[in-house]
Parts: structure tokens; C-alpha cells; sequence
């Protein structure tokens, strides 16, 4: 049986997140009190018009960013207590995060990227560990290749293995499909959509396509740092009518 959304037990919990940057003319807000809590063992998506603070949200949620108030919670940790030398190890050992434009380190092979958060993580890599990782994206046989020798499909595949294998408790997906054609988006969204299914990983993307979006449990809605609306098991043509109005 399926636990409803709603009521599983947060990953992560947003409570009155606000964020302002500065400027010449004073405090600009990008995110207003937000508070949102992201279900274990399911994929939340976050969609909102441009400069809505969406990545400023996932930012924020993962611990690359310090709001300007309110409290982050990752699992019973408080992030807003710790310090640098903290953060970057829970980035570490408990989040994975996968970005549009990949972030794979040219000179190393699709191999070597995947093993690197386990060498990072002072984790010798076992090379069964590794190669089931690729073979479970679709990626056997090309452990070798550097990304240059990638389409953009499997080096987002690299990237998403090279996340996976560290196993982190949650996954934060910055327009994993943005930089991707629909077939290759589409198998990208599987392989995340399978992390939650199989594996039980929590994975919170954003994003601004209505199909990437369908794949996910819920969809939050973000406009001018506030959460407006949310759909539960949304289907692309219930995104598209929700969001028809926004200047994209």
C-alpha cells in the first residue's frame, strides 16, 4: 500500500524560510516565510515562474545557502546550527544533487566520476559498487569514455549514478531535464523516478517543464517567494492549466 504524500514523515522541513539578498537600494526578498515539508520516500517538484526563488529554495533546503530567517531541518539536524566545516559534511555523507549543466570533472572517465563521492567520503569505491551504478543508468560498456565522448543523455546519467551511489538520503534536482531532448529528459526521469520507487530516496526537483513535473508525487507551487498552490499526483495537463498564466 502506498502512504499518502501528506502524511509521510518529512526529509526535510522548511519552517517560515525567509531569504533576502542585499542590494544598493536596500534588502531584496526572494523567498517570504516559506513552510514546506518534503516527504521521505517520494519526488516533490517545485515550479514557479522566472525569479520566483525556486533555486534559491533548493538552495536553502540543502544547506548551500543560509536563509535570512526561519529553520531548516534535515531529518532531526538543524542546519542553521551548523557550521561550515558541518555543512559540507552532510553535503557529503546524507544529500546528492544533480544540476543541469552535469558537473562531471572532464578529465575523469564516466568510472572515475562515479567513485568520486565515495573517495570524497574516504570510502574505498569497489568497483562491483561502481559498475552496477552504471549499469543500473544504462551505462555498461561506456565506464571508459570520458564526457566528451558522452551525449548529454548519458552524461546526465553519469551524473545521476555518480549521486545514487553515495547513497544520500535526499536528492536535490536543479532542471535535471533542462539542458536535455525529450527522450533523453524522459529516461532521466525515469532513472529519478525508480530512485524513489526501488530505493526509497527522497528526491526534490525543480523545474519548469510539465512533463518533468508529472513524474513526481506533488508539485509545489512557488510566485514571489511564496508557496501558492500544490497538486498531489499530477498529470502534465493539470500542470500545464495550473501555470498557463506565468511568464516563463
Amino acid at each position: 500500500m502506498t502512504i499518502p504524500t501528506d502524511i509521510r514523515l518529512p526529509a526535510t522541513q522548511l519552517a517560515g524560510v525567509s531569504k533576502s539578498y542585499e542590494s544598493a537600494s536596500g534588502p531584496v526578498p526572494v523567498l517570504r516565510e516559506v513552510s514546506l515539508g518534503f516527504p521521505q520516500g517520494a519526488m516533490t517538484a517545485v515550479m514557479g515562474p522566472s525569479g520566483s526563488g525556486k533555486t534559491t529554495l533548493l538552495h536553502c533546503a540543502a544547506g548551500l545557502d543560509r536563509p535570512t530567517g526561519g529553520q531548516v531541518l534535515l531529518g532531526e539536524t538543524d542546519l542553521g546550527a551548523c557550521d561550515e566545516r558541518e555543512l559540507t559534511r552532510i553535503r557529503r555523507d546524507r544529500i546528492g544533487f544533480v544540476f543541469q549543466q552535469f558537473n562531471l570533472l572532464p578529465m575523469l572517465t564516466a568510472y572515475e566520476n562515479v567513485a568520486l563521492p565515495l573517495r570524497l567520503g574516504r570510502r574505498a569505491p569497489k568497483r562491483a559498487v561502481v559498475m552496477e551504478a552504471l549499469r543500473q543508468v544504462g551505462l555498461e560498456g561506456k565506464e571508459k569514455r570520458r564526457p566528451a565522448e558522452l551525449s548529454g543523455g548519458q552524461q546526465q546519467r553519469v551524473a545521476i549514478a555518480r549521486t545514487l551511489v553515495a547513497e544520500p538520503e535526499i536528492v536535490y534536482a536543479d532542471e535535471p531535464t533542462g539542458a536535455l531532448d525529450t527522450a533523453a529528459g524522459r529516461r532521466v526521469m525515469g532513472l529519478l523516478r525508480q530512485a524513489v520507487d526501488r530505493a526509497g530516496r527522497t528526491v526534490v526537483m525543480v523545474t519548469h517543464d510539465p512533463h518533468a513535473a508529472a513524474w513526481a508525487d506533488r508539485v509545489v507551487f512557488l510566485v514571489d517567494g511564496r508557496i501558492v498552490g500544490k497538486l498531489d499526483h499530477p498529470t502534465a495537463e493539470q500542470v500545464a492549466a495550473y501555470i498557463s498564466g506565468w511568464d516563463r
